[in-house]
């Protein structure tokens, strides 16, 4: 009878570690998950104000100021565009598909 109890209680000492174990990495591994969501989230958040800023520098207003101060770049005139003429084209043969005779 003694040796049984000694079993059982060496039983329940396990089992109580082994709880105590349990809830303890369960408690880890939410504190990890929350760490992770907060970071989460605050990468959403930079990526979402990077967003604004790369729309913002695209706009076609900034563009045209970029391309006439710093490219020297000025709007196409007809009095500064030059045509460029060609000599006959040939046209091109035609396709033939498979399985039909030319």
């Amino acid at each position: 009878m003694i040796r049984l109890n000694l079993v059982l209680l060496a039983a329940v000492i396990a089992s109580a570690f082994y709880l105590v174990h349990t809830q303890y990495e369960s408690r880890r591994l939410y504190a990890a998950l929350d760490r992770s969501q907060a970071q989460s989230r605050k990468l959403d958040s930079e990526h979402e104000q990077l967003q604004v800023q790369k729309r913002a520098q695209a706009t076609p207003a900034r563009v045209q100021l970029i391309a006439a101060r710093q490219l020297q770049m000025r709007p196409v005139t007809p009095g500064i565009t030059q045509y460029v003429t060609g000599g006959q084209l040939q046209p091109a043969p035609a396709a033939v598909e498979p399985g039909r005779r030319p």
